[in-house]
């Protein structure tokens, strides 16, 4: 097989940590030659050290800060339909051995092994998210490997993270296959709905799916408070699991209205307020209101470094808030998406 080698110099600390087990190799690590400059974002390359040593088969990006991603330990491994094949078949057989119906996350990027890429399986629906260069060019092949494993019904691809900018990506939602943009969500025993066109991300947060049960758990005869509550996945939980009163809090209208249209569906009724969570806390406050259980899932505040400052100021400023809407005695859950 023909394939462009990336070098690591003996001093790159990313052949150290590739060693260790890292699947990343820095720009400022690999030797960033003319002929370096020159492969095309993207690209399939052998990684090798100096003295020609083999570190792997990766992905090549010669814009992006993390130059290399590694998808597998050896040289001149094929990355075709029959290496994503194999790789959707491990995943599919680790989930279906953890979860009992078909609503989760599918494929976890480096986790299992495929780089820049994430999957969310509804059903017979799923929803893929491709954050690099090289895993974008994979796109048409993966998609048969997604065929042979499940055969879905609806394939959408919600490529508009901001990340991909990183890339030298554009941002695009496009359905490869399939129609319809809303679709129903189970987990924990509730009926969600979620709209994958529109919604955030690849539509729904399945990394909130066993704190939404633990919380629930201690929600009977209780006043609930879902702050961020997004399309109430807090919220509609707590109070199918018989929260004396649920309010829901979001600025977003449209997001609202699913979890009223999703608290319908589940036979539960909640309280839908839209205002800007750190004004209705403050007012809140102030009035005297407390609730017995108060969640908080609030978007990133720390985006990158710039942000760090001020978004720990927001982080601190939402504890405050959200503590002193907290009963004597109550709960309170705070959670953060910031990766910075």
């Amino acid at each position: 097989m023909s394939r462009k080698s990336i070098i690591l110099p003996k001093i790159s600390k990313g052949g150290r940590r590739n060693r260790a087990g890292s699947p990343w190799i820095f720009s400022n690590e690999i030797r960033m030659d003319e002929a370096a400059k020159a492969i095309a974002p993207g690209s399939v390359v052998n990684v090798r050290g100096e003295d020609g040593r083999a570190f792997g088969t990766g992905t090549f990006n010669p814009k992006s800060l993390i130059a290399v991603r590694l998808w597998s330990d050896d040289c001149d491994v094929a990355i075709d339909r029959d290496f994503f094949t194999a790789r959707l078949k491990r995943a599919l057989v680790l989930r279906e051995a953890i979860y009992h119906r078909p609503f989760y996350r599918l494929v976890h990027a480096e986790g299992d092994g495929l780089p820049g890429l994430v999957i969310d399986r509804f059903d017979d629906t799923v929803t893929v998210q491709i954050g690099t260069a090289g895993m974008e060019r994979q796109i048409d092949t993966l998609i048969q490997s997604l065929e042979i494993v499940l055969k879905p019904k609806t394939i959408m691809l919600r490529n508009d993270a901001p990340s991909r900018g990183l890339e030298g990506l554009e941002s695009y939602v496009k359905t490869a296959k399939g129609a319809g943009h809303r679709i129903a969500v189970e987990e924990n025993g509730a009926r969600y709905i979620a709209d994958l066109a529109e919604g955030q991300k690849t539509g729904w947060y399945y990394d909130q799916r066993d704190n939404r049960a633990f919380m629930a758990g201690f929600a009977e005869g209780k006043t609930v408070l879902d702050a961020y509550s997004y399309t109430g996945g807090f919220g509609i939980l707590a109070a199918k699991a018989g929260a004396k009163e649920v309010v829901c809090l979001d600025s977003s209208a449209p997001a609202l209205a699913i979890a009223e249209e999703s608290a319908r569906s589940n036979g539960v009724s909640i309280q839908a307020v839209k205002a800007d969570v750190f004004e209705e806390l403050e007012r809140l406050k102030t009035a005297g209101e407390t609730f017995d259980i108060v969640l908080a899932d609030p978007p990133p505040f720390v985006k990158s470094k710039k942000d760090l400052e001020p978004g720990a100021k927001a982080y601190r400023k939402l504890a405050r808030l959200a503590a002193d809407v907290t009963a004597p005695g109550g709960f309170l859950l705070i959670a953060s998406c910031s990766h910075n």
